[in-house]
C-alpha cells in the first residue's frame, strides 16, 4: 500500500488516515448507515463497476492538471478520497451528508480536490473532471452536491454528484486509457443524468457522529432532487 501524504490535514484528520494506514483492509464503523463528514471512503461508478481514482500523473491536453479516472482494483490507496465541508460552509466531523448539501472531496494521498471546468476530456470529449489545489485548497469549481433519494447520504444507496458550477454530474462512460496507464477508465462531467453517474460509498473509515449529534438530529423533510 502507497504511503498516505496527509500534511494538509489538521491533526485529527492525520489521526485518522494513519489508521487507514494500518487497517487497509477494513471497514471501520461498519454499522453507521450513512456517510458522514470526515469520513475517508472509496466510491464506486456501478454502471462501470470502477472505483474513483486519482494519482501524480497530469493530463497531456486540456488544463494539464492532475487525471482523475476509474480502476478495477479495489486494493489501491489512490481511491480514497476524504469528505470535506467547502471553503465557505464548515463540515463538522462525524456529521450525516445531507441530499443537497455541497461538500469537496479531496484526494488523500495528493492533497487535490476532486475538480471540473469547461475543458474537454480527453477521450469522450465530455467535460474534463480533473484534481486540482494544493494542500487540500483551491478554488470554488471543487464543490459537488450530493444528489440522494432521501434526507441524508446512505452508505448502501446509489447517489450522484452535481458540479455546483456547471451543474454537470460526475460520470464515466467506458473509454479506456492507453499507456502509461492502460485500461483505466476516463472519468468526466455530463449535463444529464443516466445510470452512468451513478456512485456508491464502498471501503473507508466512516466517522460516527457524537453522542450530541446523534440525540438532537431531525431528518423529517425528504429532498427529491435525485
Amino acid at each position: 500500500m502507497g504511503k498516505l501524504i496527509c500534511g494538509f490535514l489538521p491533526n485529527d484528520l492525520k489521526t485518522i488516515f494513519f489508521s487507514l494506514s494500518v487497517l487497509f483492509r477494513l471497514s471501520l464503523g461498519t454499522e453507521l448507515s450513512v456517510v458522514t463528514c470526515g469520513s475517508v471512503i472509496k466510491l464506486l461508478n456501478l454502471k462501470h463497476n470502477v472505483r474513483l481514482h486519482s494519482h501524480d500523473v497530469r493530463y497531456g491536453s486540456g488544463s494539464g492538471q492532475q487525471s482523475v479516472t476509474g480502476v478495477t482494483a479495489v486494493e489501491d490507496s489512490n481511491s480514497y478520497w476524504s469528505v470535506r465541508g467547502t471553503s465557505d460552509t464548515f463540515c463538522q466531523r462525524g456529521t450525516p451528508v445531507k441530499c443537497g448539501q455541497t461538500i469537496r472531496l479531496t484526494h488523500v494521498n495528493t492533497g487535490r480536490n476532486l475538480h471540473s471546468h469547461y475543458f474537454s476530456s480527453p477521450l469522450s470529449s465530455n467535460q474534463e473532471v480533473s484534481a486540482f489545489g494544493e494542500e487540500g485548497e483551491g478554488d470554488h469549481l471543487d464543490e459537488w452536491t450530493v444528489q440522494c433519494g432521501g434526507t441524508v447520504w446512505k452508505r448502501e444507496e446509489a447517489v450522484r454528484f452535481r458540479h455546483k458550477a456547471t451543474e454537470a454530474l460526475l460520470s464515466v462512460t467506458g473509454e479506456q486509457y492507453g499507456r502509461p496507464i492502460h485500461g483505466q477508465r476516463e472519468v468526466h462531467a455530463m449535463s444529464g443524468p443516466s445510470q452512468h453517474s451513478l456512485w456508491k460509498a464502498m471501503e473507508g473509515i466512516f466517522m460516527k457522529p457524537s453522542e450530541n449529534l446523534a440525540a438532537n438530529r431531525h431528518y423529517s423533510h425528504p429532498h427529491t432532487e435525485f
